[in-house]
């Protein structure tokens, strides 16, 4: 495990920006995609991470640079219960992190870009935690996240650990080095989903209404921030989000996801992404297959 930062006892998270932590702890490769800062125990099973969200990024920002998306709440939030399994519950660094459900919910209005990157808190509560022969291999969280001591989102995760042996097995010799994704279609035009460069546009021109092929670029700085053997769920949330901008004629945004991952997603199979429009302003969004769901999301939208 890499040398952690001394960690100081802090009432706000400008109090301990000093430096991101480690990113193998937060399982990035690149230190511009890890966004947290510092951490503490506050009580039993209950920690206080710090961040710190850019002013500018080709996705969780809005292209005008004025509001942060909800998908930095999500990554910023994932970060968290992966630096904590490791740091607090000794979940060994080569495990692999396992999606099982989220549940994020933003206050947008809050979430302004401001003149200095935001410095959010999240307070993390961990319970049901499972243990196999000692080790933990399976918890649930809730979060919720502040920025000067307003509440701007909250969250839930249920997540679980896996050896590498035990990967391996699952994914039946399956690797990035060894699979090869399909080539990306070509996208909707990109300010129909609120991106400014093509390279960012994850919904592929729709086969018919409300159905549109994922494309899968391997290359991608953030969604393949590290080389991975299957289809990542940030990028199928941000699939959803984009489905949900596409769906309201760009008159309306996300700004909640409640998701349900049901197995990999590979990259050498088409992923369909299929959305229908559900009460309450919220679209329901599933990804699919062949014959099978891989994932399921809720998305909950605002007029924009």
């Amino acid at each position: 495990m890499p040398e952690l930062p001394q960690l100081v006892d802090f009432p706000t998270a400008s109090d301990a920006l000093t430096a991101a932590v480690p990113r193998q702890l937060v399982h990035r490769a690149a230190f511009a995609e890890t966004l947290l800062t510092g951490w503490r125990r506050i009580g039993t099973d209950q920690f206080r991470v710090a961040a710190q969200w850019p002013r500018a990024h080709p996705l969780h920002v809005s292209s005008d640079r004025t509001a942060y998306e909800p998908l930095l709440v999500t990554e910023t939030v994932r970060q968290g219960g992966t630096l904590l399994a490791h740091t607090e519950y000794d979940v060994p660094l080569d495990h692999r992190f396992v999606l099982q459900e989220l549940r994020v919910s933003t206050r947008p209005e809050h979430l302004a870009v401001g003149p200095a990157p935001a410095e959010p808190v999240v307070d993390i509560t961990i319970f049901d935690v499972r243990r196999r022969a000692g080790r933990v291999v399976a918890f649930h969280l809730t979060a919720t996240v502040t920025i000067e001591n307003t509440q701007v989102a909250s969250a839930f995760f249920a997540a679980s650990w896996t050896s590498e042996p035990v990967y391996r097995r699952l994914r039946g010799g399956r690797t990035a080095a060894n699979v090869q994704a399909l080539d990306p279609p070509p996208g909707v035009p990109p300010a129909l989903v609120e991106r400014t460069v093509p390279a960012d546009v994850v919904l592929a021109r729709p086969d018919r209404p409300g159905r549109w092929q994922l494309r899968v670029d391997t290359a991608h700085p953030v969604f393949f921030d590290h080389p991975l053997d299957h289809v990542p769920g940030m990028l199928l949330l941000e699939a959803a989000g984009q489905a949900a901008r596409v769906t309201g004629g760009g008159r309306r945004a996300p700004i909640s996801f409640h998701a349900t991952f049901d197995r990999y997603a590979e990259l050498d199979q088409p992923t369909w992404i299929e959305a229908e429009p559900g009460p309450d302003d919220q679209l329901q969004v599933i990804g699919v297959q062949g014959d099978s769901a891989v994932f399921a999301c809720r998305v909950g939208t605002v007029a924009q």
